[in-house]
């Protein structure tokens, strides 16, 4: 229907005949979200512009062909366990659990078959001035490993004229471990612009960041500070600003590919702000998390490609990804990512869009 903040319809089809939906919601301005409901995917994210033209602000695909061929993560929902697990190993219990090992020696997003790859079931639509979606997937005792059975809630809404927000929530019938986050690749310039990330100014609200070994697994040491450092963001900086400076950490990511300390205790705030110089798009990004990902398009090596048949390269985009830390089931001092029955985890991260005034 014409005007309509909400409309639903179908993207595509599995093999196996089901049917993948998508639900598209409306802010002001020509704002939109389309969520598709494979993997939990934000498949489109459609923010004006500073001279009053509209872009597609996240890689992707056009046609769910794309995101059935390549699992490269593009808007998804990752789970059971975002980022990395050393060797897939963690005790539970007292018990030694063994997950699948797929990036390298480590567990990484879920593992070889994680929630970016499952159909997701839509439970509710909001038609209302805060249009939403929310889906659900039951994660069975087991799947992947990991133990209990799961229960995960998960709402897109706008909740501003370009404002998207993202709550999750998650159940257990046993004590396991659990840390999902939202796995979109932002360029500000537009999807199918071709120009690089690295001139976006980048803000992130954290005085510590966690340096990784080789294989992107936190050393054992405390959050290293990131005054006198190429991870020092507290002020807004170019992106590809320090990215070439002769330092390990950067060698051992290839480029940023680290998480960001933010000390939340729960509580929704300021994250961080990357703004785009051509476009003069800003996104502010508000979350509960204890932990953002800042990852630079490192391995991006235009094998793919994506929306308008264009490749994908090196730094064509960044993630900012919300989450409790990588490892923290094998490290106390860390937040930690265990859920037992009659808990409730919850995430809430929040996407707020605007331009620069002249």
């Amino acid at each position: 229907m014409a005007g309509s903040r909400l409309t639903r319809d179908v993207f595509g089809t599995l093999p196996d005949g089901r049917a993948v939906e998508r639900i598209v919601l409306r802010g002001e301005g020509g704002f939109e979200a389309r969520i598709i409901s494979h993997g939990a995917v934000l498949q489109a994210l459609i923010a004006p512009d500073a001279k009053g033209g509209h872009d597609d602000v996240v890689l992707g695909h056009d046609a769910f062909a794309g995101y059935l061929a390549e699992r490269k993560f593009f808007g998804a929902t990752v789970g059971r366990y975002a980022n990395r697990i050393a060797k897939g190993q963690f005790s539970l219990g007292g018990e030694t659990v063994q997950l699948p090992v797929n990036n390298g020696p480590n567990a990484l997003h879920g593992g070889l078959d994680g929630f970016d790859r499952k159909l997701w079931e839509i439970a509710e639509i909001d038609e209302g001035a805060d249009p939403a979606v929310t889906l659900t997937y039951v994660s069975p005792h087991g799947e992947e490993n990991y133990p209990g059975r799961l229960d995960v809630r998960l709402t897109y809404r706008i909740t501003g004229p370009t404002e998207l927000s993202l709550t999750m929530e998650a159940r257990t019938d046993r004590p396991t471990i659990v840390n999902l986050t939202n796995h979109s690749f932002f360029n500000l310039e537009g999807a199918m612009s071709g120009m690089p990330v690295l001139d976006h100014k980048l803000t992130v609200a954290a005085e510590h960041f966690l340096a990784i070994d080789p294989t992107a697994i936190p050393l054992p040491e405390p959050p290293r500070s990131v005054a006198g450092t190429p991870f020092d963001f507290r002020e807004a900086r170019a992106v590809g600003e320090r990215i070439r400076e002769n330092d390990q950490q950067l060698r051992n990511g290839r480029g940023y590919d680290h998480t960001y300390c933010l000390g939340r205790e729960g509580k929704l705030a300021p994250a961080a702000r990357l703004e785009a110089p051509r476009s003069g798009r800003i996104m502010e990004l508000l979350t509960d998390q204890p932990g953002l990902q800042v990852y630079s398009g490192n391995y991006l090596d235009g094998t793919i490609s994506g929306k308008g048949g264009k490749l994908i390269r090196q730094s064509d985009a960044m993630c900012l990804e919300p989450h409790i830390w990588p490892d923290a089931p094998n490290r106390p001092d860390f937040p930690s990512p265990r859920l037992a029955p009659g808990e409730v985890y919850r995430h809430h991260t929040v996407y707020r869009f605007s331009v620069r005034t002249p």
